[in-house]
């Protein structure tokens, strides 16, 4: 257990890790993806390709549809007949027309019902339909009469509109016969009905069984065989065989053996990607990677676009530009720094571009637009800054997209205006992330830009609690501020950062203002009062008393940390000596700050510009030469005294740091140039 409790930071980062790996090789999209982009009319752009396993050539949809119609058309339909119907009309006639009531002879009488059953014959030969179907007279039927078939056209079938022309065609009696003969064709055709009745369910069948006889395969393509060359067209029996092999292995169905190692072999992949991300934090961000909390931020963040980019393309591919995955460097340099924004913004490509299409397109695009927001103003609290770094990313894609059209069509004709909209909307996301940085900042105690610009207005709460109850620190404050920003600035520190430290690195001297040189404007020291060792202790106590001050007001840990180490563990020099006056055996330590010791440039820089600004208000008539000396014997005794030892600073830049604090001192009281007399 106690060799467990030892490395469990490194457990709690290696279940990180696998926790992250498993998750996004559980949102990949469930399908297998042709590893070749291709569009028909564009040349291929990748090496020669040879079929990698035997397979059918596929007919294509448009094909198999002009096909499935030539058979459909050729497939006879089939008609039920009832053949005792010709004789139900017959008797049905008789019994209308009653011949007695007309003066016909015995001659004429026969000929008139042999008229009649000569029509009726001829009517119902092949059959009678009296709701005509949508064919033509070509169309192939069968008529299915008890167990008799009979296989003709659809022309052979008469139809309502055919019956008068055959009953007029068909009159054999005399023109000078008394009988009616418009009465003969209304009787008639009133007792004239269908024996065809059109089977739909036969036909259906019948038709479904044509249809699965249509091969949707033509040709075969051998293992081995060239498929494409580089530079041909992509078209006509190429692209043909091209979506046949896509669609193979969007259909391949996996055994478990493979499945497995395909999910293995995801699963290595993926988990190299974000060891490449924690290596890269163990190597140059050490302060980030023993951090669990700010680890398991930049992770959770990766995490979030990888779910949210598997989730459109598994909704609709189309919309993949729509998700704005350059908001994870922006918002990654906004709480840290922008190299470790831009590399994990390339390892999260590298892991996007598993899922989505045209990655070669996509990794172009995405990369050109992540570089961009990096170089992008640091400022992000700015919103010009923002808007403007949105109208670069958008520009980036548009110039992109129309490279890669103009590459792959040889020309700009046609090109895809939607996706220009997906871009616009895109960019429009990406104004998200200042409530973004909002609610991570709550939710991971973290501090960005945007919250130091809030907490660097002198008219908050707290610093007009400090200008009221301490005037002379608050004014104090103000140029250790305005100092430790311009160096900030010189040696690429983060500016914002120490200002706002600078401006409560002194909040405790609140609780006890007036044994602070800069708040006794009366002239009285209350130290003249006390001994040393009393007079140290308040003091020494400020720091304790800024950081109990400063968790009240909630200010961020960071913040926090400049009230606790602006001294580090120097000595309170002044009532120390006083004290080894009276007693050279005095106990040192007890005129010591608890420390610590600055960790960090902005930290280091805090300390120089508090010490060497009070220092300053001891000088009198103050020079060039004496500006020059007291602030190469402050910062030369900090650097021997060790107090710089924990922060990543360097020699060359603590001369830096001397030339520019020099040079705002000399600005501050007006120094000039002597000229000899």
């Amino acid at each position: 257990m106690n060799r467990l409790y030892n490395y469990q930071s490194l457990v709690y980062k290696i279940i990180l890790l696998c926790f992250c790996t498993a998750l996004t090789v559980y949102v990949f999209p469930n399908n297998n993806r042709f590893k070749y982009d291709y569009n028909q009319g564009e040349p291929w752009d990748y090496e020669t390709l040879y079929a990698p396993f035997s397979f059918p050539i596929e007919k294509g949809e448009q094909a198999l549809l002009l096909e499935q119609q030539a058979v459909s058309a050729k497939t006879p339909r089939y008609f039920k007949v009832d053949n005792n119907i010709k004789d139900k009309v017959y008797n049905k006639w008789l019994s209308k027309y009653n011949p007695s009531t007309d003066s016909l002879n015995s001659d004429e009488y026969k000929l008139l019902l042999k008229d009649v059953k000569s029509i009726l014959n001829r009517l119902y030969k092949v059959g009678y339909l009296e709701v005509p179907l949508d064919l033509d007279d070509n169309q192939p039927v069968v008529l299915t009469a008890n167990n008799e078939v009979i296989s003709s056209s659809y022309g052979n079938i008469y139809l309502p509109n055919e019956l008068s022309g055959l009953i007029s065609k068909n009159n054999v009696l005399p023109n000078n016969s008394n009988l009616n003969k418009t009465v003969l064709l209304s009787s008639l055709l009133s007792s004239i009905e269908s024996n065809v009745v059109f089977d739909k369910e036969l036909t259906d069948i019948a038709i479904k069984e044509e249809l699965s006889k249509i091969l949707t395969t033509r040709g075969l393509v051998s293992q081995g065989a060239r498929i494409i060359a580089q530079g041909e067209i992509v078209e006509g029996q190429k692209l043909l065989i091209l979506n046949t092999l896509n669609n193979t292995y969007k259909s391949q169905t996996w055994t478990d053996s493979q499945y497995n190692w395909k999910l293995t072999g995801y699963i290595i992949l993926v988990g190299m990607a974000y060891a490449m991300l924690l290596l890269f934090l163990w190597r140059y961000r050490q302060d980030i990677f023993s951090n669990f909390r700010k680890l398991f931020f930049i992770f959770f963040n990766v995490g979030l676009i990888v779910v949210l980019t598997a989730t459109v393309v598994n909704i609709n591919v189309e919309y993949i530009y729509v998700v704005p995955v350059c908001i994870l460097p922006l918002v990654l340099k906004a709480f840290f720094d922008a190299r470790l924004g831009l590399f994990t913004h390339v390892v999260t490509i590298f892991i996007l571009s598993f899922i989505v299409p045209n990655s070669d397109e996509y990794l172009f695009l995405q990369m050109m637009s992540g570089i961009v927001t990096i170089l992008s103003g640091k400022e992000i609290y700015k919103r010009a800054n923002l808007f403007l770094t949105v109208a670069q990313i958008i520009g980036v894609y548009f110039v992109s997209y129309f490279a890669f059209y103009a590459i792959n069509q040889g020309g700009i004709v046609g090109w895809e205006w939607g996706r220009l909209g997906y871009f616009v909307l895109c960019g429009l996301a990406m104004l998200f992330v200042w409530p973004l940085i909002y609610i991570f900042e709550k939710i991971f105690g973290l501090v960005s830009d945007v919250s130091l610009l809030e907490l660097s207005d002198t008219n908050s709460r707290l610093l007009k609690e400090l200008s009221n109850k301490a005037p002379g620190t608050f004014h104090h404050s103000l140029n250790v501020a305005n100092i430790a920003e311009t160096i900030a600035n010189e040696i690429g520190a983060n500016a914002m950062l120490v200002r706002v430290g600078a401006l409560y690195h002194d909040i405790g001297k609140m609780k006890n203002p007036t044994y602070f040189t800069e708040n006794q404007g009366s002239g009285i020291n209350p130290h003249n009062d006390l001994d040393p060792e009393d007079s140290a202790r308040i003091i020494i106590d400020h720091t304790i008393n800024g950081i109990e001050i400063a968790r009240k007001y909630n200010l961020p840990d960071r913040i926090i940390d400049f009230i606790r180490t602006h001294h580090g563990d120097s000595l309170v020099y002044y009532f120390y000596s006083k004290a080894k006056e009276d007693n050279p055996d005095v106990d040192k330590d007890s005129f010591r700050y608890p420390g610590p010791r600055p960790f960090s440039q902005e930290t280091a820089i805090l300390m120089i510009s508090d010490s060497v600004e009070a220092a300053s208000k001891s000088l009198k008539n103050p020079t060039s030469i004496k500006i020059d000396n007291l602030v190469d014997k402050i910062i030369e005794g900090q650097v021997d005294s060790g107090q710089f030892l924990n922060a990543n600073i360097t020699f060359k830049q603590i001369e830096l740091i001397k030339a520019v604090i020099k040079k705002k001192l000399a600005s501050i009281y007006h120094v000039r140039i002597e000229y000899p007399e």
